[in-house]
């Protein structure tokens, strides 16, 4: 079957097809609520257009209430336009180098939110990463050290200034599969992950978190899968 775009002219009166068309997505589930989302995307040249729905299950009538559309090139900047809050949310992202080694930082700028963030990734060498996370206004920096041992087992402790905490990550690639543990000191939450990226069969991401500090020890589920087409 040829895809949708060979089937049409390239035009179409004052319409125009874009070369290249595709379709993502993705579904989520919890223990108590199931959600789709849905974004389409196309290239302009340098940049991507993309338009995306957080949730199409929660459509009131014909009112769009999580409709954003995005523009984006690739490590250079993204532009999003909320459609229900008519309001815009910026990222750039820069380059530089710190005694020679690559540190790769991005901006965020809520505009309605009136809340901007700083990330910060130092690229020691292909086994060590450092990276920062701050939140301009507050206390809230996050110091996080990756190690990589072997290019498949990565370890990650993170500090966080503003509750004064630790977190601990651990994760292990195996082929398509990634299997991750994860420890929140400041909730006590631990989590264990499991997620595949495959050109076939799609991505999906299954964990499920329980609190040690709480009296329920039913661990909350979580599942999410996509799924990507070309049109």
């Amino acid at each position: 079957m040829k895809p949708l775009r060979q089937c049409l002219p390239l035009y179409l009166g004052p319409l125009y097809l874009p070369k290249e068309l595709k379709a993502s997505l993705k579904g989520r589930f919890t223990n108590d609520k199931s959600t789709a989302a849905v974004t389409l995307s196309a290239n302009a040249g340098d940049v991507k257009l993309l338009a995306s729905m957080s949730d199409i299950t929660n459509v009131k009538g014909n009112r769009l209430n999580n409709l954003i559309f995005t523009v984006e090139k690739p490590g250079s900047f993204i532009i999003d336009y909320d459609v229900p809050k008519k309001d815009f949310r910026f990222q750039f992202m820069n380059s530089i180098r710190v005694v020679e080694k690559p540190l790769k930082l991005t901006y965020n700028h809520d505009h309605g939110g009136n809340m901007t963030v700083m990330d910060g990734d130092l690229v020691l060498d292909s086994a060590n990463k450092v990276s920062a996370n701050y939140m301009f206004g507050t206390r809230n920096l996050k110091v996080k050290y990756s190690y990589v041992h072997g290019g498949v087992s990565t370890y990650e402790p993170c500090y966080d200034l503003g509750k004064n905490a630790w977190d601990f990550s651990v994760s292990r690639r195996e082929f398509e599969d990634v299997f991750k543990a994860t420890y929140q000191s400041w909730t006590r939450d631990f989590a264990l992950e499991w997620s595949r990226n495959s050109k076939f069969n799609g991505t999906f991401k299954i964990s499920a978190t329980i609190n040690l500090a709480g009296k329920s020890k039913v661990p909350k589920i979580f599942a999410e899968s996509t799924w990507d087409m070309e049109m």
